[in-house]
């Protein structure tokens, strides 16, 4: 008797539930499993190592499969009758997203419900595994900051300059709860989540600091983990932009005027913006306008400069930029376009961008604009 009860108990399904079937969904779950760090959350990129009828009561039960002994992530994904794949996942809108991350065990059961139209958002887990309660709580946390800021109202869609930089800065204002969470979390596994989910292309560009303390904090406890080591060869020296508390290099720069100068001869007393722009990019010359020229003119003191890189090719088009915008202060580009060696310095790829330098040329700030540079500014120059 006592051989047979834990033959059942070792043999007992680990995941199971009910689904809400709806009308134009196909009635089968799917196990996704990523297999490297850039798999997880990514489309058609994880293996699909199991599969569940959806019965017509909805209920499900994954029979055949073995869970690890060691925990690991896994993604439970139903699709609708149109799709051709099994591991697509719709991610745009997180109300609607057909996946829903989830961590398995050998001997840990784990029983979920959800409704087949919006997985993610409707599912209810039990489980005795604090890194799926922490995923859940992951999932909240994202849906919430993606209905306060992402989400837009049917008809609000704007495409105006003024719109692009608001856009940059929901985007960043989305983001920044996920970077919270897993900058606290005790979770391996949901901190990952939350770190794709930032950068679900893989692009860190503009939040190269968070992932910079993502590989510090998983680096040594997790060192026996693949996907740590991986997250943290997308931080190797030499991988991301220049970030907060680096010092900017001391590259030669030609300038508008013909000479050639290093950067570190021009900046500020205090403080120096060092502005990334282009005359062909709008919300650029919108900010010259509206923000640097008039902050240029109210602290007209050596304590303040500003220094523009541009990412033009034609000399012409620069220049008249220039004149046309105001920015008349310290004017920098090699003409190459897309081209730029001091970008590939920088390794920025991305306009509007910016860095806000002290006396020495150390990064105090990056990538503030309107009001919010104008803030920092202020701030920062009182002090």
């Amino acid at each position: 008797m006592l051989g047979t009860s834990s033959c059942q108990t070792q043999d007992a399904p680990v995941l199971s539930g009910q689904i809400v079937l709806k009308t134009g969904w196909r009635p089968v779950l799917y196990l996704v499993q990523p297999r490297h760090f850039g798999d997880i959350a990514a489309n058609y990129a994880g293996l699909v190592v199991d599969s569940a009828v959806i019965r017509p009561d909805g209920r499900f039960v994954f029979g055949r499969f073995q869970a690890p002994v060691e925990p690991a992530l896994y993604e439970l994904v139903i699709q609708p009758e149109s799709s051709r794949f099994a591991n697509k996942l719709s991610d745009d809108d997180p109300e609607t997203a057909n996946y829903l991350p989830i961590v398995l065990k050998k001997g840990e059961k784990i029983h979920l419900r959800a409704e087949a139209d919006h997985l993610s958002a409707s599912a209810t887990v039990k489980s005795d595994l604090p890194d799926n309660q922490a995923i859940v709580q992951l999932r909240n946390t994202r849906q919430q900051a993606f209905n306060r800021f992402m989400r837009q109202p049917a008809g609000d869609v704007h495409t105006d300059d003024a719109a692009l930089l608001e856009q940059a800065a929901r985007l960043e204002q989305y983001h920044a709860p996920l970077m919270a969470f897993a900058d606290t979390s005790v979770s391996f596994w949901a901190a990952l989540v939350a770190v794709r989910w930032v950068g679900p292309d893989g692009d860190y560009e503009r939040a190269p600091e968070f992932l910079h303390r993502q590989c510090g904090r998983w680096r040594e406890t997790q060192v026996n983990r693949m996907f740590a080591a991986q997250l943290c060869q997308l931080s190797a020296p030499g991988k991301l932009p220049v970030m907060t508390g680096d010092t900017i290099p001391d590259v030669a720069l030609p300038m508008s005027d013909g000479d050639t100068l290093h950067l570190h001869t021009l900046l500020g007393k205090r403080l120096t913006l060092l502005d990334l722009w282009a005359s062909w990019c709008a919300p650029c010359r919108r900010e010259n306008r509206e923000v640097l020229a008039p902050l240029r003119a109210q602290y007209n003191t050596p304590d303040f400069a500003i220094i523009g890189y541009a990412l033009d090719s034609s000399p012409g088009a620069w220049k008249a930029a220039i004149q046309k915008d105001g920015a008349l202060w310290p004017q920098a580009s090699h003409l190459g376009g897309d081209t730029s060696p001091f970008l590939d310095v920088l390794r920025v790829t991305t306009i509007p961008a910016n860095y806000l330098l002290d006396k020495n040329g150390k990064v105090v700030a990056k990538n503030l604009h309107g009001a919010a540079l104008r803030e920092f500014v202020e701030k920062y120059l009182s002090k």
